[in-house]
């Protein structure tokens, strides 16, 4: 059933409100990473491989790649929140599970289970090769938390 969610595509509100959301954070444009799919409970975001994210042995930071793998997870969780809601990280356990390599970093965020108030993430992290060879270069967990968005509040 995952790889079936991963498939779909939000509503075009959704898929809106997730990508002007996203626009907004200073992070992921320093970083230089984009959306690249918005599915009901699934984000994927992809991070190119280039220098200014590295760390000193050329592969791309811990940080960066927690980062992507974070805002995954929060946005797959926004997918399924009403237009009054808004996502915050409660907390994130992210396993480094080997060095992350390639031409490109994809996050993807996967919905376990949405709550009224928690709501839990699956998270991996894929260094993907020119050739399209994937490896799980990281995977973890999150929690996050709803909140109610301020009246007049248009996202973030």
């Amino acid at each position: 059933m995952a790889d079936q969610i991963q498939q779909e595509l939000a509503s075009p509100a959704v898929r809106k409100r997730v990508q002007e959301s996203f626009d907004r954070q200073g992070l992921m444009t320093h970083l230089g990473a984009r959306l690249t799919h918005i599915g009901p409970g699934s984000v994927h975001i992809v991070l190119p491989a280039r220098p200014e994210v590295t760390q000193q042995h050329g592969y791309v930071h811990a940080g960066a790649t927690s980062a992507i793998a974070d805002t995954a997870g929060g946005y797959a969780a926004l997918t399924l929140f009403d237009e009054d809601s808004d996502v915050l990280t409660v907390e994130y356990k992210i396993n480094l599970l080997a060095p992350a390599a390639g031409d490109h970093l994809e996050a993807v965020g996967t919905v376990q289970k949405s709550g009224r108030t928690l709501t839990v993430c699956q998270l991996e992290v894929y260094g993907v090769h020119g050739d399209g060879a994937r490896k799980l270069i990281a995977n973890g967990q999150q929690t996050l938390i709803r909140l109610s968005r301020p009246d007049g509040a248009d996202g973030g």
